[in-house]
């Protein structure tokens, strides 16, 4: 039985900038620091790579996680400039928000670049579309009440008894 969406993942060609991004703008926190390296069949395996080696970052944001990699090999073609979000593929990691106007402003001073400011109704639903350093799309999404269909609670923050890795 599928019960929900666990996490998204972005490959980076500079995991430390995005950790920074996530962690120290955006407010995620890092939760484990992990990789392997070229040699790694099962992990070939599972991601469909031949000779991969990557380093990988989980983060946690509320109810969900954000998973980054960046691999050495094979090293990944540079995507150009902002990717339109009507291409094939993930289009964006929808962020959900209390004080939209307040996270617009703190974002936008922080070097996040939006396609506009928040639209929407103040009463039920308002968004905003910004950029990461990599150019994916991040929505701010702002829901008023408990009773809107997309409304999602805080859930509690996951703990940690021991040093989580990626499978051998």
């Amino acid at each position: 039985m599928i019960n929900g969406i666990h996490h998204t993942a972005i490959a980076t060609h500079d995991i430390e900038r995005l950790i920074a991004f996530y962690c120290d703008v955006v407010g995620f926190e890092l939760v484990l620091r992990s990789g392997w390296e070229v040699g790694n069949t099962p992990l070939d395996n599972l991601v469909g790579l031949k000779e991969s080696s990557a380093k990988v970052a989980m983060l946690s944001a509320g109810n969900t996680f954000l998973e980054l990699f960046e691999y050495a090999s094979p090293r990944g073609e540079k995507q150009p400039g902002d990717r339109p979000v009507c291409d094939p593929g993930l289009t964006h990691i929808g962020l959900n928000v209390t004080d939209i106007d307040a996270e617009f402003e703190r974002l936008s001073r922080n070097g996040m670049r939006f396609h506009s400011p928040p639209i929407g109704d103040r009463g039920t639903v308002r968004a905003a579309y910004g950029r990461d350093p990599d150019g994916n799309v991040v929505e701010l999404l702002e829901l008023f009440t408990a009773g809107h269909p997309f409304y999602l609670a805080k859930a509690p923050k996951p703990q940690f008894d021991d040093q989580r890795s990626v499978p051998a």
